[in-house]
């Protein structure tokens, strides 16, 4: 009997046998569903890397808005003193003797000028008006790209000071876009300018220290 139990009960054994296939199945199973796990993660860490870039981005646009902000108030400013003070020149000083600031090495003296800044080329009133009417628009379009604060005040001062001669030029006599500019500022053996001329000029200047040091108005530098 006892041959026989033992001879009947080694089918059982093959049941037990069966039973390590499944567990290794679902150890199987388990690991596939780590490793679609595992490959969901790059899918999050780029989702998380596009979302800081899409909050990094919207942080530079106040940047750009700053430095147009500056570009015209800078241009404001310019243009409102140039402005009083050729109104003022009109008002009091023009028909009248000139006024000693520093004895006879700086005068106010009322000027009517239809050249260009400093009194150069008089018989160029229209030519001068057009570069004014383009350089405002050139920089109108370079603001769209404006990041760097420095290149922001020197064309500011470009700006103002184009507006300021180009006003004289459009509404003075003898006519439209051939008035003559209102200068008022007289050195002693220089030529009489205004404050428009003087914006221009050291815009320039700043423009070219600006260039000298690789400086772009994008904010970059580079260097040659």
């Amino acid at each position: 009997m006892a041959e026989a139990e033992r001879i009947i009960g080694t089918p059982d054994i093959p049941e037990a046998a069966g039973a390590e296939p499944e567990q290794t199945d679902q150890s199987a199973a388990s690991g596939e569903r780590s490793d679609a796990g595992g490959a969901q993660g790059p899918a999050e860490s780029s989702g998380s890397d596009s979302g800081s870039e899409e909050a990094a981005a919207p942080a530079e646009r106040p940047k750009g808005k700053r430095r147009i902000a500056v570009l015209f108030t800078v241009a404001t400013l310019a243009y409102a003193l140039d402005l009083i003070s050729k109104m003022i020149v009109v008002a009091k000083l023009e028909h009248h003797e000139p006024i000693e600031i520093i004895g006879d090495w700086l005068k106010f003296e009322a000027i009517r000028n239809a050249g260009a800044a400093f009194g150069f080329g008089e018989a160029f009133t229209i030519i001068f008006t057009v570069i004014a009417a383009a350089v405002i628009v050139v920089i109108a379009r370079l603001a769209r790209k404006l990041y760097s604060l420095p290149w922001a005040i020197a064309l500011g001062l470009l700006l103002g000071g184009a507006l300021g001669n180009l006003t004289d030029r459009i509404f003075r006599s003898p006519g439209v876009f051939e008035g003559a500019v209102v200068d008022f500022i007289a050195p002693k053996h220089f030529a009489v300018f205004n404050l428009a001329d003087s914006a221009i000029v050291c815009g320039g200047i700043l423009i070219v220290l600006l260039s000298f040091r690789g400086l772009d108005p994008d904010g970059t530098v580079h260097k040659d």
